[in-house]
């Protein structure tokens, strides 16, 4: 019954800023945590950062200092603020809700130009 749907991704070159949001619909009750994913082209998805229920974060270490995540209960939203940004960073991002079953949603793609 969660539905998730994830926005702001685009073009942005090195070093620039960006915000991906994911918004949470139908049972978000049964929601545990949430995390954002990415998945480069041709390359396995990897996690990059969660923010639990009690709004706990963890990153991946190639993120940590650049990434921030975070939640809006009152907007059923959970954000991820990327500064810095390198090329490697261009991926897929989805986002998935923990309940604890992994909900996912489409993802949002982010290029970052050299």
């Amino acid at each position: 019954q969660v539905q998730l749907v994830e926005s702001g991704g685009g073009s942005v070159q090195a070093g620039g800023s960006l915000t991906l949001s994911c918004v949470a619909s139908g049972d978000t009750s049964s929601i545990i945590c949430v995390g954002w994913f990415r998945q480069p082209p041709g390359k396995q998805r990897d996690w990059v950062a969660r923010v639990g229920s009690n709004g706990g974060t963890d990153y991946v270490d190639s993120v940590k200092g650049r990434f921030t995540i975070s939640r809006s209960g009152a907007k059923n939203t959970v954000y991820l603020q990327m500064d810095s940004l390198k090329p490697e960073d261009t991926a897929k991002y989805p986002c998935s809700a923990f309940t604890p079953a992994m909900i996912w949603g489409q993802g949002t793609q982010l290029t970052v130009s050299s």
